[in-house]
């Protein structure tokens, strides 16, 4: 079988997704998708953000995700998921056969984060991506005052158990888009799950921003 993210962090993962309940920025993504689109949810988890597209959307969707046990609930819930290692692209997928392809908290888990991104607007027309932005106040002031690798409400592990492999800030995703002309449709930022609207957030995001969610496509 293959994998996304090695099994020595399987566990870790698993208490990530448990214990900093992904679910709060569902209803964000979900208002960013149109009823009756084709969606594949890139590292779907137990199912819960396409299951919910599905009752309240309507969507086509599909999934794809490592762990055995979370495909089992995926299947319990009625959903088509496959099992598959994003790392090594979707070749089983045509061009722009979907509407959106979501990356949900998991870009910052990949070995391969530019070919992801690449695969995902090649079989989608959209794509919306979140990540925690490691530029965020509270991580840098952890680093400048501990010197050790920050923890957060959104990044709790310890430096030899983190799934996060390719950490990255809200800066280095706009300027990874520009250097490979992808367009931002949309940019939202969060902070303790909460959609941030000040002043600090809209002009300083990279500082004051704990997560972003991203809508992009291929120019």
């Amino acid at each position: 079988m293959t994998k996304t993210i090695s099994r020595d962090n399987k566990k870790a993962r698993q208490h990530y997704e448990t214990s900093q309940g992904l679910h709060v920025n569902y209803d964000i993504i979900m208002k960013m998708i149109e009823p009756e689109a084709k969606v594949l949810d890139l590292g779907c988890g137990d199912g819960e953000l396409l299951k919910l597209l599905k009752d309240k959307k309507n969507v086509k969707g599909r999934g794809v995700e490592i762990n055995e046990d979370n495909i089992i609930k995926c299947i319990e819930k009625g959903l088509s998921v496959f099992q598959g290692d994003i790392d090594e692209g979707l070749k089983d997928y045509q061009d722009k056969s979907f509407d959106y392809v979501i990356l949900n908290r998991t870009l910052q888990c990949t070995h391969r984060p530019d070919y992801v991104i690449q695969e995902m607007l090649r079989v989608g027309k959209k794509a919306v991506i979140s990540f925690p932005n490691f530029a965020y106040w509270r991580v840098r002031l952890h680093l400048t005052l501990a010197g050790k690798m920050p923890k957060s409400n959104i990044l709790p592990f310890e430096w030899f158990n983190t799934p996060n492999i390719h950490l990255l800030t809200i800066n280095d995703f706009k300027e990874f888009c520009q250097e490979r002309q992808i367009n931002i449709l949309k940019e939202i930022y969060m902070n303790k799950a909460r959609v941030k609207t000040d002043i600090f957030h809209n002009f300083l995001p990279n500082f004051y921003a704990e997560e972003a969610i991203f809508i992009i496509e291929q120019k």
